[in-house]
């Protein structure tokens, strides 16, 4: 296992970049401790392959360092790496069975054949494959074959990290939760260094410690899913995440307020806001609530999401949605809106006002 640094990465995929609109990935800084579980977490295109890829040594990065316990890997292999990569369609050799699947890393590297057997009935376990250990792979479902991927990884006593690129997307819905909470499992049993990388906020969330939002080949964000949820550090954070995302609606700022619509709102961050530049108010629904005086609105549309209601109204011109638990009243047309100060905040040209960059 090892702890990961990542220091001034950048990459493109041009033999010489002009410019930043070269880069698929901007310039970036993490450091990843050992043993902590990760996830790369962004739409298609956002660059999460290309960062997972450089880590993993199939790609060498245009700048900057890669370090593996201090130790420079920019442009080591992956085998010298000591990676694991379980890639987003299961490869296993469908001629073998599941043990030899299972055993295959090993007898690589020449390990004697009693020390092979125990630690493939140790993974096996682990992994619920133990009764089909005799049985050819290509018999298996799509999750069982992904886990003979994440197996080969978990066999190796050597592997500094294992890193996951859209592991579930070929995994039927009803299974995907199963696997998921393996993999969580699995982190907690092991404690090896994992990196995740998916397009699914769920998926992220409720795996990793940490998630990394990516977009446009840039870090908008990195913390904890709790830390991502209350205080998104950009509006594509808090539209990207939650369901459905937080409400964003231009204001004005003066003497440290929020003003919507004629009215001043209380927001957290109001002391750091510049009132420069484009200027909006981010507050998500879990934390609008109807009020009997405050932003004046109406109500346009109402949702059935099960535990509670979508309700969407009309505020000034702009779309304002809330949350209401089931069996509270929604109001009928006209009503009234207050926000949460402490989970309001003011964004500048998309950054939460105050907040590091």
């Amino acid at each position: 296992m090892a702890e990961i640094r990542l220091e001034n990465l950048r990459h493109s995929y041009l033999a010489q970049p002009r410019g930043e609109e070269d880069y698929a990935l901007k310039r970036l800084s993490l450091t990843w401790q050992d043993g902590g579980a990760y996830a790369l977490l962004g739409p298609s295109g956002c660059g999460k392959t290309t960062l997972l890829n450089l880590i993993s040594g199939l790609l060498t990065p245009t700048e900057g360092t890669i370090s593996f316990d201090g130790r420079d890997v920019s442009r080591a292999t992956p085998e010298e790496r000591n990676i694991a990569q379980v890639f987003q369609f299961p490869v296993i050799y469908d001629t073998m069975t599941v043990y030899d699947n299972l055993a295959f890393p090993l007898r690589n590297r020449g390990v004697p054949e009693a020390e092979i057997k125990a630690r493939v009935s140790e993974i096996a376990e682990m992994l619920e494959l133990t009764r089909t250990l005799s049985n050819r792979a290509s018999g298996l479902t799509a999750d069982g074959k992904q886990k003979i991927s994440l197996g080969r990884g978990l066999v190796r006593p050597d592997v500094n990290v294992i890193m996951f690129d859209e592991p579930l997307t070929v995994i039927d819905p009803h299974l995907k939760w199963q696997l998921r909470s393996k993999l969580k499992e699995l982190h907690l049993k092991t404690k090896r260094t994992m990196i995740y990388v998916t397009h699914d906020q769920t998926e992220a969330l409720t795996f990793a410690d940490q998630v990394v939002v990516m977009n446009l080949g840039e870090v908008v964000q990195a913390g904890t899913p709790i830390e991502l949820f209350e205080r998104p550090q950009h509006t594509f954070v808090g539209h990207f995440i939650g369901s459905p995302g937080m409400n964003v609606i231009p204001c004005e700022v003066k003497g440290g307020k929020a003003v919507f619509g004629g009215e001043a709102v209380d927001v957290g961050n109001g002391e750091a806001a510049t009132g420069r530049g484009r200027t909006e108010l981010g507050v998500r629904p879990e934390f609008v609530s109807i009020a009997s005086s405050g932003i004046a609105a109406e109500v346009v549309r109402v949702s059935d999401a099960g535990r509670y209601r979508i309700v969407e109204t009309r505020s000034h011109g702009h779309l304002v949605k809330l949350l209401l638990k089931e069996g509270e009243t929604v109001p009928e047309g006209r009503t009234f809106l207050a926000f949460d100060k402490a989970h309001a905040q003011i964004y500048e040209d998309g950054w939460m006002a105050g907040a590091r960059r």
